[in-house]
């Protein structure tokens, strides 16, 4: 075990761990153009580049770590790289994937430096960098035609070698941890594992990982069909970090799914909900305060040992949240599974 990742778990003892909140909520803000998002690096690029946040790692880099320094300056121990799309099966819908080592190296870089820092100034409170290694636009265990059930838009070892080539980037980029999250298809987060355990079985290295699933709607399962419990089980051949839910929904309807695996695993528990469900506009209502006082149940039950926020979420949402959780002690880990 090399020493960040001994601090990490060391750190996952002694308190709750912050992870950061929305990177696209921050990035609206900004309401960039098109012009914006191509700089002069792409300034001629054949295809129309506005919307993919994850260029901006490369077309405006200190946007990208003002976001990152402002939720560690809310609390967050840990933020996440922008590179939730960053894989070349995601960035196929605008003919960037030769780009995709780039993206990702690049992302990893801006908050590594961010991150180290603010570790520089407050040597106590070590801050570290998740690698965001998103579900992508397509699925490996559900057809995209309702009239073609046996069809598959992708394969698992397609997903394999783009969850691949993503993961070796962030690890060079300097990424702490490798966080395979919003989860809707467990075979594509299989794939994102198994392409992990191959780059740490050829670099001789044992990256911690976090695994964060989406439970799409009231019916409590994912997308694909799993429950909490079944998604938890599918996981649980590849030895993770924290396993934990994010997205879809908001902190009080995570509850449930929250107490189903937190009694079913000895790794950390982690949870990043929305802020609350999304209006008939498709934005985010809740407050910081609202979503702070529903993760309290969280921690009056012992449920997590890192919480953050998903969609909608801002800095505000991250020091609301933080500033309750100092108050409470993680969910009971079990040392000698967790310190190996």
């Amino acid at each position: 075990m090399d020493n960040k990742t001994a601090t990490i778990k060391k750190a996952l003892q002694d308190r709750i761990l912050i992870l950061d909140g929305a990177m696209g909520t921050m990035l609206q803000r900004y309401n960039f153009s098109e012009e914006d998002f191509r700089s002069k690096r792409f300034k001629n690029f054949h295809k129309p580049l506005k919307g993919n946040n994850d260029l901006l790692s490369i077309t405006q880099p200190k946007v990208i770590a003002d976001v990152h320094a402002t939720y560690f300056e809310a609390g967050a121990d840990i933020v996440e790289t922008n590179t939730f799309s960053s894989t070349s099966i995601a960035m196929a819908d605008y003919e960037l994937e030769d780009y995709v080592y780039e993206l990702n190296f690049e992302s990893a870089n801006i908050a590594r430096k961010v991150a180290d820092s603010f570790t520089e100034n407050e040597p106590l409170k070590p801050r570290f960098v998740a690698g965001a290694m998103g579900p992508t636009n397509k699925t490996a265990s559900m057809s995209p035609d309702v009239n073609d059930p046996g069809f598959r838009a992708v394969s698992f070892d397609q997903l394999r070698l783009a969850y691949k080539k993503q993961a070796e980037a962030l690890i060079d980029g300097g990424v702490d941890l490798l966080l395979v999250e919003t989860i809707f298809d467990t075979l594509n987060a299989k794939a994102a594992l198994f392409a992990i355990e191959e780059v740490k079985e050829a670099r001789n290295i044992d990256i911690p990982i976090m695994v964060s699933g989406t439970i799409t709607d009231a019916s409590g399962r994912t997308l694909s069909g799993q429950t909490a419990e079944a998604f938890l089980i599918s996981i649980s051949h590849i030895p993770v970090l924290s396993v934990g839910f994010n997205c879809a929904l908001g902190a009080k309807q995570l509850t449930p799914h929250l107490e189903v695996i937190s009694q079913k695993t000895d790794a950390a528990i982690s949870a990043h909900p929305n802020a609350g469900l999304p209006n008939a506009f498709g934005e985010y209502d809740e407050s910081p305060e609202q979503m702070a006082e529903q993760i309290r149940e969280y921690l009056d039950k012992k449920l997590i040992n890192i919480i953050g926020g998903c969609c909608g979420t801002t800095p505000e949402h991250i020091k609301a949240i933080a500033d309750v959780a100092k108050n409470y002690t993680p969910r009971l880990l079990n040392l000698s599974t967790l310190l190996v």
